[in-house]
């Protein structure tokens, strides 16, 4: 008898164990799904603006100057959002400061949108990087809403008419960042680029 309540009491063992490991698998391609979804979401950050108008926008700079997009409307703009918590945001911070100061004589625009930031994070980012072209604070998120932002960083180029004509979401290398903005510069963007939705450039946010 008692032996008969010990093999129940195992097989009962056995399978409280065998559901629990069915539960810690199903879990884990939760988990998954869930992590792939996210990434998928943040790689269409903005997609939908590709070929159409820029949202534009007030702010106030981190030095506290306003900032308006319309202010820069004829000129191509480069358009980058980012924080300072952002770790591919420090990797791509130093191309950004030197195109501006390649192409600040020309009429390239570099604007910076910083997001989900405190204005002494970022103005210590900003000291810390030696940022001299104009970047502006999101204080409430509505920039980032309006450009249908999920992650960070993510970089959109828009045309002399204030057409979004590309976009790049992650960590754009010096490369890539310059040759983009030299086909802004001459107006060439398009032929070389196409609509330049970055599906093949996609980093992925570490």
């Amino acid at each position: 008898m008692r032996s008969t309540i010990q093999g129940n009491t195992n097989v009962v063992k056995g399978i409280a164990i065998l559901v629990l490991a069915i539960l810690i698998s199903l879990f884990t391609v939760f988990l998954a799904t869930g992590l792939s979804n996210k990434t998928s979401a943040t790689g269409r950050s903005g997609e939908q603006l590709i070929g159409k108008k820029s949202p534009d926008f007030f702010a106030a700079a981190i030095d506290g100057d306003p900032v308006s997009l319309s202010n820069y409307l004829g000129s191509p703009i480069v358009l980058n959002f980012w924080a300072s918590w952002c770790p591919p945001c420090r990797d791509e911070t130093p191309h950004f400061e030197k195109m501006w100061r390649l192409y600040r004589q020309k009429d390239v625009v570099l604007l910076g949108i910083n997001v989900q930031d405190t204005v002494a994070d970022a103005d210590r980012y900003i000291k810390e990087f030696d940022v001299t072209f104009t970047n502006a604070i999101d204080k409430d998120g509505k920039i980032m809403v309006d450009y249908g932002v999920t992650g960070l960083p993510v970089t959109f180029f828009i045309d002399r008419e204030g057409i979004i004509i590309g976009r790049w979401v992650g960590s754009i290398g010096e490369s890539s960042l310059k040759s983009r903005v030299e086909s802004l510069e001459n107006d060439s963007f398009q032929s070389m680029y196409g609509s330049d939705k970055n599906q093949d450039g996609f980093r992925r946010f570490n």
